[in-house]
């Protein structure tokens, strides 16, 4: 077997020409940087690992750019190395390329360095003129990689020409997502709303329907403003004690307003004689056409539409497996995989809560379910499924019966009597259903 690329062994690199940079500083005496591979050959995964982290900083690994958009959207890394080819025999990068303008386009600072083949010069020089810092060729010296590394990440400052977060704010603004999954027609426009009023100071109500991701937009417009490395100040505005804080403005805040289409017209025009002329306001409501002009015109001049998951179907697939990711990390799960039942049922069911209902179910599915695999049967959207009655239970579905009946009937090889115990019915029962549905 091959040893992994550019890597000879754990003791021999210690000595030899591919140790650890320390850039003529003691190890002990850096910060450690937190980095994200984004490449789908696992033997540059394990050399880069074994590299970086014996200099002390902490890798994660994504196979792919649906894996990359996926942790970028969960926290903030110090740089990216990102691989320019995925798919097979592919070699003119168009893949690398194209995230490497996603990534510049949602947080223009970010410190990404390029990793292509020797003889790949001239695409590496192609994704520098596009704004990646750096490039490394394979295979490479491990000191050399470093060193790339901790120069482009010191470079990384001055170019956003801000200084950094206060040591208290610097977690909670660390966990801040920063990137908005998909590739539908839907998400693609918000994220163009967003890179284009992000860099203003207009104020933008966040719209749609509960669940859909309103905060998380929300926080992605902060995250291109110009104050993006303060963290965002959040207040309901039901809460009456909440509201003393507005007292702290004035110092060029972004400040998370709830709700505020829930106030009367005098609540309103309190709100408005407690905003800060130099402060930045974002809201969240559920029906701006309440707001009052005069409101509307310092916290909503631009309103942005949180499209439902009906209307960003295509991303259903994205989004769960981002969920599945997040909650095997928080459960120490292994990350499960979804059965080809349940990824059909991404296609047709509807979700109670939106993205956040989806989020919910995966994480119950992954927990209740056994073997990393996730199936249709636990993954289905069950609230909606039952309808209680006073005297007894009614098996009645909602418009997603067809949707889960399909699916348990792939899922179980169409033997009628699995199906039927995967859904809680007795044969005939669903034999009935499958009559009235034309299956």
């Amino acid at each position: 077997m091959k040893p992994p690329l550019s890597f000879r062994s754990v003791d021999s690199d210690r000595s030899g020409p591919n140790a650890p940079s320390t850039n003529g500083r003691s190890q002990e005496g850096s910060s450690p940087l937190s980095i994200l591979v984004i490449d789908d050959n696992p033997r540059v995964a394990e050399s880069l690992a074994i590299a970086i982290e014996l200099a002390g900083h902490r890798l994660d690994v994504a196979n792919g750019p649906e894996e990359g958009f996926s942790r970028l959207a969960a926290q903030r890394y110090d740089a990216i190395l990102l691989d320019l080819n995925y798919a097979a025999g592919r070699t003119d990068g168009g893949e690398g390329l194209t995230m490497l303008a996603r990534l510049l386009a949602d947080d223009p600072g970010a410190c990404i360095i390029v990793i292509t083949a020797h003889s790949g010069i001239r695409l590496a020089v192609t994704a520098m003129q596009a704004g990646a810092r750096d490039f490394v060729m394979k295979p490479w010296r491990n000191a050399d990689l470093l060193a790339k590394i901790e120069v482009a990440v010191q470079r990384r400052a001055p170019l956003a020409d801000r200084a950094a977060p206060a040591a208290d704010d610097a977690a909670s603004h660390a966990a801040e997502p920063v990137g908005l999954l998909g590739d539908s027609p839907a998400i693609h426009h918000v994220r163009n709303m967003v890179r284009r009023i992000g860099p203003t100071m207009a104020g933008v109500v966040v719209t749609g329907p509960s669940g859909a991701g309103r905060s998380l937009i929300a926080a992605a417009i902060h995250a291109a403003s110009a104050g993006a490395d303060r963290p965002m100040q959040r207040i309901d505005l039901r809460d009456p004690l909440a509201w003393d804080r507005l007292s702290e403005g004035g110092s060029g805040m972004t400040w998370l307003l709830r709700h505020p289409d829930q106030l009367d017209a005098i609540g309103q025009a309190r709100l408005l004689d407690r905003l800060a002329a130099q402060d930045r306001y974002i809201a969240i409501a559920d029906d701006a056409r309440v707001i009052t002009p005069a409101l509307a015109r310092r916290i909503a001049t631009v309103e942005i539409a949180a499209p439902s998951l009906a209307e960003r179907r295509a991303d259903i697939p994205v989004l769960a497996r981002h969920f599945a990711r997040i909650a095997a990390e928080r459960h120490g799960r292994p990350l499960p995989r979804f059965t080809p039942a349940a990824e059909a049922l991404f296609a047709t069911a509807n979700w109670p809560d939106e993205a956040r209902g989806l989020a919910g179910a995966v994480e119950r599915a992954l927990l209740l379910g056994d073997d990393g695999v996730i199936e249709a049967a636990l993954l289905a959207p069950a609230a909606p499924t039952m309808v209680a009655s006073p005297a007894r239970p009614s098996f009645d579905l909602d418009e997603t019966e067809r949707s889960m009946i399909e699916a348990a009937l792939i899922e179980h090889h169409h033997n009628v009597t699995q199906a039927a115990q995967a859904l809680g019915l007795s044969r005939g029962a669903l034999y009935r259903r499958m009559a009235r549905h034309g299956l």
